[in-house]
């Protein structure tokens, strides 16, 4: 007797593969945030939006008249008395199309997520466990933005830079919905766990997860390298200057404060970081090679071996380069793949 398909089992999976698609896409939408944020940043452009309009805010000067008023708002601020006096009103619209963009680009993320979200709850397409995490990415995402805002207040003040904490929290919090969002739909894309014919495999999960808290760490060094600049320092790479160990390491009290606010050790700290990942993370490729694996995890590790091998050539080009805009930005947009990489590993051993 031939076996018969279950309909209810296919409906199931069908809307959870179309619930998982909806997911990739607001994670693809936020990969594309987290680089504009990165080209905002680069270009000087975060502050020439002085206020923060979350309701009204999705319209654009639309007048000469109302240009003139928004640039006359950005004069009163420090970023144009002390950096750019000479800024005329071309100038300025050039830097505040990147910040409107930035911030539409996020409004509309939170509308790709509620709308297919209410979508599919009205047509019951969601489990039941799936929809409080659901719930609870939508408010993340509305803080992100609350977050963003008090990020550029502190680039409002004395001081034209933002805080390099308040951006560093900014990043790591945009990287973390992003992550939460993209192990979600895979595992409504893969529900199934592999059985794996070595029982001895199953210790890797704990590797890619102490990997992948490694990765985060690096890409919070990243983000003080970012808010203070650390990358327009010792442009030379592996040497820093003329020495491995570059003097002024420690030269803050107390001593933990250096990590944070001294370039030096900033710069210092994020080369170590991504070096380890880099021999940890090829390493483990080639302790892989004779293992026997699914044909899917096979592609995912060498898929991660080429995103650090991209994303260590970026960091290298960028520094030696003198941090030209493209390139920090496509540097940017790498720890976000090699994130990706490193995640979808870390899946494919799950329990």
């Amino acid at each position: 007797m031939m076996p018969q398909n279950n309909p209810d089992i296919s409906a199931a999976n069908t809307g959870s593969h179309a619930v998982a698609i909806w997911l990739f896409i607001c994670a693809f939408m936020i990969f594309v945030m987290v680089v504009l944020g990165g080209v905002t940043r680069l270009t000087h452009s975060g502050l020439s939006m002085v206020e923060w309009k979350p309701a009204t805010g999705f319209l654009p000067p639309m007048t000469e008249l109302v240009w003139q008023d928004t640039f006359e708002k950005y004069q009163q601020y420090p970023e144009f008395k002390i950096k750019n006096p000479d800024m005329d009103l071309a100038g300025f619209k050039s830097i505040f199309w990147l910040e409107f963009i930035h911030r539409l680009w996020g409004r509309s993320i939170g509308i790709v997520f509620f709308v297919p979200f209410m979508f599919f709850l009205l047509r019951k397409k969601l489990d039941r466990k799936l929809i409080p995490k659901l719930i609870t990415m939508f408010i993340l995402g509305g803080l992100q933005g609350v977050l963003g805002w008090f990020m550029v207040k502190s680039g409002l003040s004395d001081r034209p830079d933002v805080s390099q904490y308040r951006l560093t929290a900014h990043l790591i919090f945009a990287f973390f919905l992003y992550g939460w969002i993209l192990w979600t739909a895979l595992g409504l894309l893969f529900p199934k766990p592999h059985t794996f014919k070595q029982q001895s495999l199953h210790a890797y999960r704990g590797f890619l997860s102490a990997l992948t808290l490694l990765l985060v760490i690096a890409i919070m060094s990243g983000g003080f390298v970012a808010g203070t600049d650390a990358g327009f320092i010792y442009n030379t790479f592996p040497l820093m200057g003329d020495t491995l160990l570059p003097k002024d390491l420690f030269v803050f009290d107390p001593w933990i404060k250096n990590f944070f606010e001294n370039v030096v050790t900033i710069q210092f700290t994020h080369r170590i970081l991504t070096t380890l990942i880099f021999i940890a993370v090829v390493g483990f490729w080639f302790k892989t090679l004779k293992q026997d694996l699914p044909g899917r995890t096979r592609i995912v590790l060498h898929c991660l071996l080429v995103a650090v091998i991209l994303q260590v050539t970026l960091g290298i080009s960028t520094l030696l380069l003198v941090v030209p805009v493209p390139l920090a930005a496509a540097h940017q947009a790498g720890a976000l793949i090699l994130l990706t990489a490193m995640l979808w590993a870390r899946h494919e051993f799950r329990a």
